[in-house]
């Protein structure tokens, strides 16, 4: 299950955790979180938050690291412009 990162115009940025998807719905822009094997928005969904459209700046999806070794390299590369 990928996470999303929301940057809002204010510059907050918000992580949701464990979701598939997102989708306009009005003026809001809402994230779920899907059945298992479905790769679609349905009545089965669940809306796990939504943030007014007018108000992001961007969504990114971000793939969760499929083991704990892959985890641990990927911290260190987002790390690594870090001054030390």
């Amino acid at each position: 299950m990928a996470s999303f990162e929301v940057t809002l115009l204010d510059g907050a940025v918000e992580w949701i955790h464990e979701a598939d998807a997102y989708q306009q719905e009005g003026q809001m822009t809402t994230i779920f979180r899907t059945s298992a094997g479905r790769a679609t928005v349905d009545s089965w969904s669940v809306r796990v938050a939504s943030f007014r459209t007018s108000d992001i700046r961007s969504v990114r999806r971000v793939e969760a690291p499929a083991t704990a070794e892959a985890g641990s390299r990927a911290a260190q590369a987002a790390l690594a412009h870090l001054p030390r």
